[in-house]
């Protein structure tokens, strides 16, 4: 009962944000929750819904704790926890696959600085960093994002830390996966990002 009712709190702050706003205690005006707010539609439109380009575009009001050039850091609308934090691009791309390697190394590049403050604002011990790419994946907001969820000793957040793990067999369908894997990353697009991303890295 407790596992599931953990599920369904991880369920819940997946959901993606409406223009309906309410007022919170501080003045700032925040976005509520919604399940239709941003459909996995062409980017252009996509773009155009979009609450967190709402966000970036401030047409839509939320917690801004840092923001640059390429991304920003926020409170997620329907936290895990205190202090559960999201960072965004500021240009709409749907998931991790279709973020250039250059925004994607820009935002990784702010995570130390960001949790650091985060984990010292909430006295976390630690904090969980989590991407869901793609609907099967728990997806709901097809703009890309980063959570940041800051997590304390015996906080049992997620549901699986209480599932049982299995060591990792060295037998052949082990190594034929990891082999296909393998395969993959030798495949000429594979190849061409690797080298985008080496020459985005080289020149921050």
């Amino acid at each position: 009962m407790e596992a599931r009712k953990r599920l369904a709190i991880v369920a819940s702050h997946l959901r993606p944000l409406t223009t309906t706003t309410a007022s919170s205690a501080s003045g700032l005006t925040t976005a509520t929750a919604s399940s239709d707010s941003c459909p996995a539609r062409d980017e252009e439109a996509d773009a155009a819904d979009c609450v967190f380009c709402k966000i970036a575009r401030r047409q839509s009001h939320a917690f801004v704790l840092y923001e640059d050039d390429v991304c920003l850091c926020i409170f997620d609308s329907n936290p895990l926890c205190p202090g559960h934090s999201l960072i965004i691009p500021r240009s709409h791309f749907s998931s991790l696959g279709t973020t250039p390697p250059s925004v994607v190394a820009a935002m990784c590049s702010k995570i130390p600085y960001l949790s650091d403050a985060i984990m010292k604002a909430t006295s976390s011990d630690a904090f969980n960093l989590l991407v869901n790419n793609g609907a099967a994946a728990g997806q709901v907001i097809f703009h890309t994002h980063i959570h940041i969820i800051p997590r304390k000793t015996r906080d049992c957040l997620w549901a699986s830390e209480s599932l049982q793990r299995h060591s990792l067999l060295f037998d052949g369908t082990t190594s034929r996966l990891a082999d296909t894997v393998r395969e993959h990353l030798k495949s000429p697009d594979k190849k061409e990002d690797t080298k985008g991303q080496e020459s985005c890295i080289s020149k921050s």
